[in-house]
């Protein structure tokens, strides 16, 4: 076996043994890891992938200074908004850090809602041959003419079980999953499969918060309020005056591009609300997906009722502790 695989094996094996708080936004993650790392003495790792860029700081919820100061947080700010961050380059500082962490006698409690980052650190991650710029520009060109549809019927032939897992619209991923046949010869659903094994959810420390949908929509609406009362719009406007264009990862971030829009393209700003509501519901969906879809993941349903105090954290914090694995 490769230095590769070896490297892989064993950051599953330190993964495997960290903690993780994980849910749709506005879920209470952040509340409840901060009353989990209080009881296990643990410092906190975090697992949002906007949360990552400096400056990035009221839209993406990231945890306060006083929070900060009481449990050490880790993986924020460590990147500037035009910076491209890569999911193998996240898995990489993330074990990296867990490490230290232990090394200190702690534990490691990883806190987000990326889900493809929780894969990435579970099961590994294929990261495949590099980007072959001669290929996609000649792809590119031939998008002009024929239409994604056309690369999509392609994919079909050469790799139907990719095909099958994306969107038809889904250019970059449909492009990548072309570019590595071509380079390969071998159908990257393939090569991804030994990255795609699931750990029993027995052996995990894996938590997903998940609320009725009425109250999850109830706290995203607040949160969406609060992110416009606190500044969002200046915070937007601060990055587009140092940076003049995020990169295309961070200018993606649910709230960043809405607002973007409406500072360059005139939208009301009550529309821009209303559309960073739509698309934090719809995210929020989207990630409820993806945790159902991970097996590692032992979901907690909360009460149906919408109270976010310290005392609620604390007793799902006791309850996430007294339903860990025996091992952990």
């Amino acid at each position: 076996m490769n230095e590769t695989k070896t490297s892989q094996r064993e950051q599953i094996e330190l993964a495997l043994e960290c903690w993780y708080v994980t849910g749709a936004t506005a879920s209470g993650k952040s509340a409840v890891g901060l009353e989990l790392a209080q009881l296990l003495d643990a410092e906190i790792v975090s697992l949002d992938s906007m949360a990552i860029y400096r400056g990035m700081d009221i839209g993406t919820a990231k945890p306060p200074a006083v929070d900060r100061q009481r449990i050490p947080h880790h993986m924020l700010d460590i990147a500037d908004p035009v910076d491209d961050f890569t999911v193998s380059r996240y898995r990489d500082m993330a074990i990296s850090v867990a490490q230290q962490i232990r090394d200190r006698g702690k534990h490691v409690l990883f806190v987000g809602g990326t889900a493809l980052y929780l894969k990435a650190l579970l099961r590994g991650i294929f990261e495949g041959p590099p980007a072959n710029w001669e290929f996609r520009t000649a792809i590119e060109q031939e998008l002009e003419t024929v239409g994604l549809d056309a690369l999509f019927s392609r994919l079909e032939m050469v790799d139907p079980v990719s095909a099958s897992k994306l969107h038809r619209n889904d250019k970059r991923r449909i492009i990548r999953a072309l570019e590595v046949h071509s380079m390969t010869g071998t159908p990257i659903s393939h090569l991804q499969n030994e990255f795609d094994i699931a750990h029993s959810p027995a052996n995990c420390k894996v938590f997903t918060l998940r609320h009725p949908r009425n109250i999850l929509h109830e706290r995203i609406g607040k949160r969406v309020d609060k992110m416009f009362r606190e500044g969002l719009v200046a915070e937007v406007a601060t990055l587009l005056d140092r940076w003049s264009e995020p990169g295309r990862t961070a200018s993606q971030a649910v709230g960043y591009r809405e607002v973007i829009d409406h500072l360059q393209n005139g939208k009301s700003i009550d529309e821009t609300r209303e559309r960073t509501l739509f698309r934090t519901r719809k995210f929020a969906r989207h990630q409820e997906t993806w945790f159902r879809g991970l097996e590692e993941c032992r979901i907690l349903d909360l009460p149906d009722t919408n109270v976010n105090d310290a005392d609620q954290a604390r007793q799902i914090a006791e309850r996430i502790a007294a339903n860990a694995s025996p091992a952990g």
